[in-house]
């Protein structure tokens, strides 16, 4: 097990200085792939709505996300390129059970959001935390103090978008049309952003969190603990101590699961207990092999966002027609091959988390979307 370790971090290493030595080229094909995904009258419908808001700015905001070096400067420019879409927007970070002020963009006094506590006890607010999917709505959706203090939209109409982090919404991106009945909310652009910004982040924080070229390693490693948390996973909003203390801690409480209890797949634990059963042995996973089973859930996650981020329309024409592995069947395969090649001589080889993910989040729980040549 000790030489399994040893090849790992080898692996960690070697696969980070690549990274390193290649990240502007992964940006560059990042935006490349994402314009050439984009309809080609975008620009077109979009510039009678807002001068600002085509293409050439959906790669600025993109890039900039991408160019950012530390985590804050990532949000903000998040926030920056969300701007353009829309005429007011504010992040609110999850934290504690509650949803803070971080940072807000087109309204009059934009330092109040910072003061603001979210109630996410309802509306859209509960539904994005819970289904952790965009929404949009009017709003009378939206948190009654909020529009009390801040005014609603001209048009009503409001759009909320999670910031998934390690498989949990660390944030919420509240976006609207503004006072100015002229503006128009596009959800395309602002989820394509979110969807940007929280790949950057959690790829940022690998970086970071694997030894570099000549920093070392320990001969032990240390072990992993057995449920990790977003406020563990360096937390981009863990400097941030909003000055509403009371009232964050008189809001409802939204907390969210452990990384293993997602979706609609059993824990870890749970899947060792019913294996015992089963046996009638009574062991469990150890501590390794079951941080081995977290791993390969989060890479098939990263695999398949990856798949959704590089082929926004095939995915959308392929859930309208009902053949999105016929469409997508080369990168799906590629990707399937990349799982199988790093997971599939693991204990984790006995659950096909990839497989799984495919269904969960490429066809969205209809595996009837995947069409008649998806293998069952």
């Amino acid at each position: 097990m000790a030489d399994r370790n040893e090849v790992e971090r080898i692996v960690e290493r070697v696969v980070t200085q690549v990274l390193q030595g290649h990240l502007a080229q992964l940006r560059e094909e990042l935006v490349r792939r994402v314009l050439d995904e984009l309809p080609q009258d975008l620009g077109a419908s979009a510039a009678p709505e807002s001068a600002d808001a085509g293409p050439a700015d959906l790669l600025r905001g993109v890039s900039a996300i991408q160019a950012g070096t530390t985590q804050k400067e990532i949000l903000r420019a998040l926030l920056d390129g969300v701007s353009h879409y829309c005429g007011r927007t504010a992040l609110f970070v999850i934290k504690g059970g509650a949803a803070g002020g971080w940072q807000g963009r087109g309204f009059e006094d934009n330092d109040a959001v910072k003061e603001f506590v979210l109630d996410t006890s309802r509306g859209l607010p509960e539904r994005v935390l819970q289904e952790r999917a965009a929404f949009s709505g009017q709003i009378i959706d939206m948190d009654p103090r909020f529009v009390d203090h801040f005014g609603g939209p001209a048009d009503e109409q409001i759009l909320m978008l999670p910031l998934v982090l390690k498989d949990k919404v660390a944030a919420l991106v509240y976006a609207d049309s503004g006072l100015d009945a002229s503006r128009r909310l596009d959800s395309a652009a602002l989820e394509l952003l979110v969807v940007s910004t929280s790949a950057w982040l959690e790829l940022t924080s690998i970086r970071k969190q694997t030894p570099r070229d000549g920093g070392g390693f320990a001969e032990t490693a240390a072990p992993a603990p057995a449920a990790q948390t977003v406020a563990s996973f360096s937390d981009p909003f863990a400097g941030h101590a909003p000055r509403h203390t009371a009232a964050a801690a008189a809001a409802p409480a939204y907390e969210p699961t452990p990384v293993e209890m997602v979706s609609d797949q059993p824990t870890v634990a749970a899947r060792a207990a019913g294996g015992a059963a089963a046996s009638g042995g009574g062991a469990t996973l150890s501590a390794e092999d079951a941080e081995t089973h977290r791993k390969a859930q989060r890479f098939a996650r990263l695999l398949v966002d990856e798949i959704k981020l590089y082929n926004q329309a095939k995915v959308a024409e392929g859930r309208r027609n009902k053949d999105l592995y016929d469409r997508l069947k080369e990168d799906i395969e590629k990707s399937r091959s990349t799982y199988r090649k790093r997971y599939g001589n693991t204990v984790a080889a006995s659950t096909d988390y990839f497989q799984t993910e495919l269904v969960r989040s490429l066809a969205e729980d209809d595996i009837s979307i995947m069409g008649g040549n998806f293998r069952r």
